[in-house]
Parts: structure tokens; sequence; C-alpha cells
């Protein structure tokens, strides 16, 4: 098949989304099938377009299996929200036109989201080549801003509302990652066929991400020493609620064997920083380069995964896979009989205590940080399970099939 792929990020760009769509596209590339990749230069990891790349609007590098188009993405400050929705309508705008550029004629079209906005370039050049388009959701937009208080203009949900049931319509299959993310989008579809939301999960690398000594270069930078290490890593925005790990850091600031790791970047960082001022015993590092996550997760003993109430039923944060992949446990902050919490609980490789409840969050920490014996039990049942998880190949085999799927039914129709 040839493929046409809109996505916000790829490689080399760090962001998550952007890996994993790289590594889907690597699997279909190797399944034998063309693809066309229309996505931003990179300018994840400081908001701006990083070194040694032109800022040019649109440009096109040749590859084995197909071409790059990467566009200029119009980057601006995460807490300036006007500024961010300019900014992708201006990015879509480019992507559109791109995308349906003279000879390209796809089989199909993949678009990712968020930008939920994004799903308009998918959807016109869908239109364009009358091919089936496939909307990849990795977060429920407008659900999750208007969660965290980043959107509160009625008419500006109302429109951002609008526009998600639009474009779930009009796309021949939606992807999600996970069961309470179908049923939410399966709601929003009654009566417009809510079978088309299909679960596809992201899956984890586990021949990168392995069980790896904690004594590493990482641990040596940051001077932890032999501490009990309690990390937070990812971003550090509206949706995590990283001050849970200050208030452990302040009720844990006795204790001369225990550390807490903040690593990461974003438009909250700067607040959780200042709440943290005075302890002692908590150590900020910015976002690492990708090639670093085996070592930066191998040198925690206890990781976390924070999000805001409500967040985990439109949000499935990808890196709980990465903490079970490198054999550590996981103390989650979020709704109960949501994904993350359900997994834990089938792997019995770590605790969930309801969202931005600092006494519950502390007293799962707390009898974690005395046992290295279970922490190491946990670890290890992690490792076991994430092992039976989605490989990129499979889900690459996924989006093959549901492509051919849909070209079948046009065909009949």
């Amino acid at each position: 098949m040839n493929l046409l792929v809109i996505c916000p990020h790829y490689a080399p760009d760090v962001a998550p989304t952007g890996e994993v769509m790289t590594s889907i596209v690597d699997a279909l590339a190797a399944r034998g099938h063309r693809l066309h990749i229309v996505t931003a230069l990179p300018w994840y990891r400081h908001h701006r377009i990083d070194e040694g790349w032109p800022h040019s609007l649109v440009q096109t590098e040749d590859t084995e299996w197909g071409t790059v188009t990467r566009l200029h993405p119009f980057p601006t400050d995460k807490s300036n929200i006007a500024a961010r929705a300019l900014a992708f309508g201006g990015f879509t705008g480019v992507a559109t036109a791109v995308s349906m550029r003279p000879g390209l004629r796809p089989d199909a079209v993949l678009v990712m989201s968020p930008p939920l906005i994004l799903g308009l370039a998918g959807w016109l050049a869908a239109r364009r080549w009358r091919v089936p388009m496939v909307f990849n959701i990795q977060d429920v937009f407008p659900d999750v801003a208007v969660e965290v208080g980043a959107i509160r203009n009625r008419r500006v949900i109302a429109g951002a509302q609008w526009l998600e049931r639009f474009l779930y319509r009009r796309s021949d299959a939606v992807t999600v990652l996970s069961d309470d993310l179908r049923d939410n989008l399966a709601a929003k579809l009654a009566g417009h066929q809510p079978e088309r939301v299909r679960v596809i999960p992201n899956f984890v690398d586990t021949d990168r991400i392995q069980p790896a000594t904690r004594n590493n270069s990482y641990r040596d930078e940051l001077g932890l020493g032999d501490r009990t290490v309690v990390m937070y890593a990812g971003n550090i925005g509206y949706s995590q609620s990283v001050e849970l790990l200050v208030e452990a850091a302040r009720r844990f600031a006795d204790r001369d064997d225990v550390v807490f790791v903040v690593n990461g970047s974003g438009s909250g960082r700067d607040a959780v920083v200042e709440r943290a001022a005075g302890l002692d015993n908590l150590v900020f590092v910015g976002l690492q380069p990708k090639e670093r996550l085996p070592e930066v997760l191998a040198a925690g003993d206890i990781h976390t995964v924070l999000l805001r109430r409500g967040l985990a039923r439109s949000s499935v944060p990808s890196k709980m896979y990465s903490i079970l992949a490198s054999g550590r446990p996981c103390v989650a902050s979020v709704d109960d009989g949501t994904e993350v919490a359900r997994s834990l609980a089938d792997a019995d490789a770590g605790i969930s205590v309801p969202p931005e409840d600092a006494d519950a969050f502390c007293n799962a920490l707390e009898p974690l940080l005395d046992d290295p014996a279970e922490r190491s039990r946990l670890g290890a049942n992690g490792r076991r399970w994430v092992e039976s998880w989605a490989s990129p190949e499979a889900v690459a085999e996924s989006y093959e099939r549901l492509f051919e799927e849909l070209l079948q039914a046009r065909s009949r129709s």
C-alpha cells in the first residue's frame, strides 16, 4: 500500500507520540509498504526548532521507503493557549496543502491527534484522493483541556466539541489506546456507527528498555549515590499533578536515605520548582535525550505516574509501559478503574491511589521505601507482564489489517 501519514512529531523529535509513530512507520515499511510522512520540524524539547534544522516552511527528504516532509511548527509558549491554537491552525493549513500535492495518490490516510485540528488535514486529503482515513487519538480533546481548566470559554469548548464529532463521523475508523477511550468516543458517536472506534494500543520496545543496574552515570551526574530514588519522568504541564512528588519530598525530608527526582520539562515546571523551594531532597533535571531513557528508568527505584482527576479516562500515559519494561515498580495517582489502575493491578506491578490525594500517595510510597525485596518483586512482575504487550510489529500489523478492511469495504460499496 501507498500510505499518507500526518502527525505532529516524528524522529528525530523526542515527543513520545513521535516515537510511537516512528516505530509504526518503521514496522510498516519493513512489511513492504510505501509511506509519505507529513510532520513538523523537530521542536518538542525546547518548544523551538532544534539547532541544525533550517527554519523553512516546507522541506522534503527521500527515504528508502518513501518521503518525509517537515513543516515549520510555528512554535509558541505552551501556556499561551490562544497562540498555540493559531500555531496549530497554521501548521494544519500547510499540512493540508502538502498532503494534496499532485502525484502523491495514497491508498489510505493515517492522521494523529492531538492536535485535534490536524484531523482536518487528514479528512481533506482523504476526500481529495477518495481513500479511507484512520484517525489515531492519543489524548481525547477537548476533554483533557477542559478537565485541567486550560479551556474555560463555553463557546471555545462547544466549537472544539463540534469539531471533534465532525471528524469522528467522517473518519472511516478511529483508533484509541484503551477500552476507556473507546467507551468515551463511542458514546460521542452514538447513532453514528460507534463500532468504527477500534482499540490499537501503543507499545513499548522491550529490547531497548530492559532491567538494568541502578548504579549508572545518570545517578553519578546527579549525585544520587545509593539513596532510594523516587522519580517522576515526563512532561510537566496542566495534566500532571507533579506537586504530589513535592509534597512527598516534604513529608520524607527527614530521611537521608531517600531522594526525589523530577526529570522533564513543560509549561508547569517553573511553578513546581517554586513550590519545592528549600527542599534539599528534591532534584530537578531537564528532559534527557531519548537514547538515555533506559538509563534514566534504571536509575529510579520507584517510578510514578501522576494524572489530575478525570484525565485517566481521556489519556493513557505511555510512560507506564516503559516503567514496567525497566523492571521497576510504579505508584500511580489516577482515577480508579481506568487503564493505568487496571494494568498495575493485573500485572501486580505497583499501586494506584486516587488522583491529587497527597495522603494516599505518601501512604503508598512509604512501605516501598523500606522494602527493596517488594520493589524487586513488583518490578519483575511488571517486566513479565509487559513482555506480553503489543510490539511495534504487532501494532503495525493491526493497522495494516485495518487499512485492508477499509479498502475492501470501499471497493464493495
